[in-house]
C-alpha cells in the first residue's frame, strides 16, 4: 500500500514538473513572439519616419504625408497594446501623431506642382531620392491593399511618384551624358542620350500630352546632334594622330637583336 502511494506521488510529481515546463515554454514562446512583433512595429515606425524626414527633397503632396502619418499611427497603436512597461512612451508619441493628423485633415493643402522639380546635384542625394520614392510607392500600394487608401488617392499618388521617377531617370541620364561629353567620351555620351530618348519615346506613346516629355525629347535630340557633331570633329584628329604614330614607327631606328 505504501509502495503504491509512493508511486502515485512520484507520478503526480512528474506530471507537475512536466506541466510547469510546458507552461514555462508557452510563456517564453509568447514573450518571444511579443518582442518580435514589437520589433516589427518599431521597424515600421522608424522606416516611415525616415521617409517623412526626406519628403522635403521632392514636391510631396499632403495626401501622401497623411498616408505616412496614419501608418505610423497604426503601428504606434499596435506597439502600445503589447509594449508592457514601455506603453506610456508609445502613448505619448501616439498622441503627438494623432494631433498632427487632425491638424492636416482639417486644413488640407494643394499638392505642390512637380513641373519645377530639379534633380539634386549630389549623387548621394539622387540615390537617396530614388530609394525614398521606391519605398514610398511600395508603402502606398501596401496601404491601398489593406483598404486604408481609397482608389482615387492611390491612382493620383502613384501617377505622381511615377512621374517623379521618370524625371529623375531622364535627367540623370542626360546629366551623365553631358559629363561624358565634357570629358570627350562621346561614345558613352551618345549611348546615354539614346537611352534617354528610348525611355522618353516609350512614355510619350502612353502620355502624348505631357509637356515635360515633349520638352525633354527636344532637349535630348539637340544633345544627340551636339554629341554626334563633336564626335565627327574629333574623328579626323584621332585619325591624324594615328597616321603620325604609324609614320614614326616606320622611320624609327631598327632594333638590333
Amino acid at each position: 500500500m505504501i509502495f503504491t502511494l509512493v508511486l502515485v506521488l512520484i507520478g503526480a510529481l512528474l506530471f507537475l514538473v512536466i506541466g510547469v515546463n510546458v507552461v514555462q515554454q508557452q510563456k517564453e514562446k509568447a514573450e518571444a513572439e511579443r518582442r518580435a512583433e514589437l520589433a516589427r512595429q518599431r521597424a515600421i515606425i522608424d522606416e516611415t519616419e525616415e521617409i517623412l524626414s526626406l519628403t522635403g527633397m521632392f514636391p510631396c503632396s499632403s495626401q501622401i504625408v497623411l498616408v505616412l502619418y496614419k501608418r505610423v499611427q497604426d503601428a504606434l497603436k499596435h506597439a502600445k497594446s503589447i509594449a508592457g512597461n514601455q506603453a506610456p512612451d508609445y502613448e505619448r508619441r501616439l498622441n503627438d501623431i494623432s494631433s498632427q493628423i487632425t491638424t492636416m485633415s482639417s486644413n488640407p493643402k494643394n499638392s505642390p506642382p512637380i513641373e519645377g522639380f530639379r534633380l539634386p546635384d549630389n549623387d548621394k542625394q539622387i540615390l537617396d531620392l530614388v530609394k525614398v520614392l521606391k519605398k514610398l510607392k511600395a508603402i502606398l500600394r501596401a496601404e491601398h491593399n489593406k483598404g486604408k487608401v481609397d482608389t482615387t488617392t492611390f491612382s493620383e499618388e502613384e501617377a505622381r511618384i511615377d512621374s517623379l521617377q521618370l524625371r529623375i531617370n531622364v535627367d540623370s541620364m542626360l546629366s551623365r551624358a553631358r559629363a561624358a561629353c565634357a570629358t570627350k567620351q562621346y561614345g558613352s555620351a551618345k549611348q546615354m542620350v539614346t537611352k534617354a530618348l528610348s525611355t522618353l519615346h516609350a512614355i510619350k506613346a502612353q502620355t502624348p500630352n505631357d509637356p515635360f516629355i515633349g520638352r525633354k525629347v527636344d532637349e535630348a535630340k539637340a544633345m544627340l546632334d551636339e554629341v554626334m557633331g563633336a564626335q565627327k570633329e574629333a574623328a579626323p584628329v584621332v585619325q591624324n594622330n594615328k597616321e603620325e604614330e604609324d609614320i614614326d614607327v616606320l622611320f624609327q631606328p631598327k632594333k638590333k637583336w
